[in-house]
């Protein structure tokens, strides 16, 4: 792979169109709006050269803050589950409006909640096979507190776990 040659000049200052810029940014993964707008202000564009590429970003479809709250929360859920709330805390990480983040959110039920913490709870289960049975469950409700489950699911993940190690 090629490396771009540093000339040591912000791209503003080599003449690099802010719309080119942002290309750049976007191409190994999605940005929020917000992320871009601090990006090329940090490349020393200026105010209304930012706000012109961020339009025009949005109306091609390249810059869409909604789809991309939709997505993290797909794609989190999918490679390491995790709570609402460190799901919310996440995403306003990445400087996505309140308002943005509960809406996301929503996709997400009760159930999936649930389910998502059985499912982390489940993984450790197996890893913590060779603790004692109190230490075990102990070990796996701290990994569900980690990932921000609330207690109530912690409870009933670990009651349903304990209850099926009994059974069999």
């Amino acid at each position: 792979m090629m490396r771009r040659k540093k000339t040591g000049k912000r791209p503003a200052a080599r003449g690099c169109s802010a719309y080119d810029e942002a290309l750049r940014y976007l191409t190994p993964k999605a940005r929020t709006v917000r992320e871009v707008e601090e990006h090329l202000d940090g490349c020393d564009y200026a105010e209304m050269e930012v706000y012109e590429t961020v339009e025009r970003l949005k109306n091609a479809g390249l810059l869409d803050d909604a789809k991309y709250a939709a997505d993290f929360i797909a794609s989190r859920l999918n490679t390491k589950p995790v709570s609402k709330m460190k799901l919310r805390e996440q995403l306003a990480g990445h400087f996505l409006d309140e308002g943005m983040i509960t809406s996301a959110l929503e996709a997400v039920s009760a159930e999936d909640e649930r389910a998502n913490a059985r499912a982390v709870a489940e993984k450790y289960f197996r890893q913590f096979e060779g603790l004692e049975p109190s230490e075990r469950l102990r070990r796996v409700g701290l990994r569900l507190t980690s990932r921000g489950y609330g207690c109530d699911d912690i409870k009933a993940v670990l009651t349903e776990l304990n209850e099926n190690e009994a059974d069999e």
